[in-house]
């Protein structure tokens, strides 16, 4: 299997890239979503947020789904307590189709949305799979595609709208050779413009009126927030690592100044200071914002969608088949394994993987790249990574001449198994901002016992060997995210009698990347059948 190895330099510059990427996108995604403005969720009382207490859908009115949407409807389903709404695109069966008992579900991979099952008519593994009779439909978690936040229906739409707006103005941008990369603009309106702008009167106005009180009572400001807004995030021990580190930029800064130095010097200093702790509070407002981790889509957004699922398609015994790419197929089998452990059904009749799995140690799987954000601080440096963002504005590079990132390509696909159209859209349209919150986690799939839940305590391929339900595991001959070696280890852990494994690729090709199972094209010829057989067998 060909293998990809990143050098050390290499590896420096990804890190570097992120650091850029926070410091020049302002809500880090090419996607900017067009959210309500709400003040910090913890400040918002339960009583005031009109959240919706049940599923709401917008089918019923077809032409108003956001144009970037090709599905036959879309649904939006409420979580608990939150004012995310999560995006569920339906494909209906044609009449001719056959009959099938269960509902489709396919889940997506991190910082990924629905566009990937999706393509095009011609390469779409949704409209493949309803055209087998499946009712199949898309779950788009919170932060992926057109889920938004919102607490009532036009709000919802009109963000669905903005967001959808904005997706397809990327790729027309790169098309036409402008650079998706926005000018910076504030995450938050927690700051007033003029306490922003207190640094930068002008300079007599600073000279006669600075009191120090206000940059204490700013800074006792930040750090109020800085508790509040970390609980939960991070441990007492991580939170004093970090403010130890904030307190250490501020003392750097004001090291050997004193007031009656020169009045420019003065002056540099409190700019310097002001950027220091404004760049802080941005920190802290995206960590807010993007506040989820994989606990939160195994526990709430699947098993909403599920529900929302099966109250629509009604499945005598209502359980679904289940699809599930790269970090889809893992909360599938973390699915699996909780309520083994839990000795609960996990309302699933048969469940596909592609390129997933629950541990990696024993790969050389490039997503190593992500250890280095499993330290805390580095974590609050990089709250969250602009993964579409990067991956746009990588583009032009990648694929024109003299092509200094192509290699980036193998990561998504092999050589000539996607058109380059397909794997244009696939890029520019299908990738997300990832919370580092979320990729923390994701991160104790490379240390010993493989992936676990947010509390370090409970690990997954511990009880998988518990499930009761058929399993097909797909992986790419050439995948350099999740090699065949990856998914092996977790395919072994399943009772033997109930998993199916399956490597697409040959030796002297056609070979499989990591996106080449959902959307190459031989996967209508190839990998789709393959599905089609195994759940069909399951479907009764």
């Amino acid at each position: 299997m060909c293998t990809l190895h990143f050098p050390v330099q290499m590896q420096s510059d990804i890190r570097t890239a992120l650091h850029v990427a926070f410091s020049s996108i302002g809500s880090l995604s090419p996607f900017r979503r067009s959210t309500l403005t709400l003040p910090p969720r913890c400040l918002r009382p339960a009583a005031s947020l009109g959240l919706l207490s049940r599923p709401f859908s917008t089918a019923a009115s077809l032409p108003d789904k956001p144009s970037i949407c090709t599905a036959d409807e879309l649904h939006y389903v409420s979580l608990p307590n939150s004012y995310w709404r999560l995006a569920l695109w339906r494909y209906h069966p044609p009449p001719q189709a056959t009959p099938r008992n269960h509902p489709l579900l396919l889940l997506s991979g991190v910082g990924t949305n629905a566009i990937g099952y999706d393509l095009s008519p011609e390469s779409s593994f949704a409209r493949y799979m309803s055209g087998q009779g499946f009712d199949t439909w898309i779950l788009e978690v919170r932060g992926a595609g057109l889920s938004v936040q919102g607490s009532n229906f036009k709000e919802i739409k009109e963000s669905a709208n903005a967001v959808s707006e904005q997706m397809e103005a990327v790729a027309k941008g790169v098309t036409n050779g402008v650079s998706p990369v926005q000018q910076p603009n504030n995450v938050s309106d927690t700051l007033s413009d003029s306490e922003i702008s207190h640094f930068g009167q002008d300079s007599i106005g600073i000279a006669t009126a600075w009191d120090e009180s206000k940059l204490v009572s700013k800074l006792t400001e930040i750090l109020m927030r800085l508790s509040e807004r970390l609980s939960g995030f991070l441990s007492d021990g991580q939170s004093m690592l970090i403010s130890a580190k904030l307190f250490d930029q501020i003392s750097s800064l004001l090291e050997g100044s004193q007031l009656s130095d020169r009045f420019e010097e003065f002056i540099d200093m409190q700019e310097r200071l002001s950027s220091t702790i404004e760049d802080f509070q941005k920190q802290l407002d995206l960590i807010v914002k993007y506040d989820w981790d994989f606990d939160h889509y195994l526990e709430e957004d699947v098993p909403a969608a599920m529900e929302y699922i099966r109250a629509q398609t009604k499945p005598k015994d209502g359980k679904l088949l289940a699809v599930g790419h790269s970090m889809g197929g893992i909360l599938l089998y973390a699915k699996l394994a909780r309520c083994g452990f839990e000795g609960r059904e996990p309302e699933l009749k048969a469940v596909v993987t592609l390129a997933s799995s629950l541990d990696y140690t024993s790969s050389n799987s490039t997503l190593k790249l992500l250890l280095p954000l499993a330290d805390p601080a580095q974590a609050l440096n990089v709250p969250v990574v602009p993964l579409g963002a990067m991956l746009a504005a990588a583009y032009p590079l990648s694929s024109r001449p003299p092509y200094i990132l192509a290699r980036l390509n193998n990561l998504i696909s092999a050589e000539d198994m996607m058109h380059p159209e397909l794997l244009k859209k696939l890029v520019l349209n299908n990738f997300c901002t990832i919370p580092a919150k979320l990729l923390l986690q994701l991160t104790s799939a490379f240390r010993e016992r493989g992936l676990c839940d947010r509390s370090g305590k409970f690990f997954f391929k511990d009880h998988l060997h518990k499930s009761n339900v058929p399993v097909l595991a797909i992986a790419g001959d050439q995948d350099l995210i999740c090699p065949p070696e990856a998914v092996e280890e977790t395919v072994k852990l399943l009772p033997q009698n109930l998993v199916t494994y399956k490597i697409f690729g040959e030796h002297q090709g056609p070979h499989y990347a990591h996106y080449d199972l959902v959307g190459g094209r031989l996967a209508v010829e190839q990998v789709y059948p393959c599905i089609i057989q195994f759940l069909s067998q399951h479907d009764d």
